[in-house]
């Protein structure tokens, strides 16, 4: 290198480009190319947790899922998949255990509430037939 400048042979500043071959010399067939579909994204789940922390928030684990869920967007945003597929997945686990969690605490609920409403029932209908109200027996 001399003063930034190449000692070698001198190149011409463009080259000609050379005729290619005629389009109708080719032999005429049908190529078919076949591209790989690309693989969505991982899912973050998101409207689910946000979903799942409002209404059915059974211990926190909504917002859990809801954090999880919001890292697994910042992880698709920054194109990894690997992680964003990692958070998802684990968002996922935690909405399915919050709804299941918060399923049986409603059936649980529902079942105290009729069983006592029963039970509330029956101890009222033996006042009424017993001693506990004036004018009765």
């Amino acid at each position: 290198m001399d003063g930034g400048r190449c000692l070698g042979p001198a190149l011409p500043l463009y080259e000609p480009l050379k005729e290619g071959p005629d389009m109708e010399a080719l032999p005429r067939g049908a190529a078919v190319v076949q591209v790989a579909p690309a693989e969505p994204p991982p899912r973050d789940h998101l409207a689910w947790s946000l979903c799942s922390s409002l209404y059915v928030n059974f211990c926190c684990l909504g917002f859990l899922a809801l954090v999880f869920s919001v890292k697994s967007r910042d992880r698709k945003v920054l194109g990894d998949y690997s992680g964003a597929l990692s958070y998802g997945s684990t968002a996922k686990c935690l909405n399915i255990t919050a709804l299941l969690l918060s399923i049986l605490l409603l059936v649980l609920v529902g079942i105290l509430l009729a069983t006592g409403t029963i039970a509330v029932a029956s101890w009222v209908h033996r006042e009424q037939d017993g001693y506990g109200f004036p004018g009765r027996g």
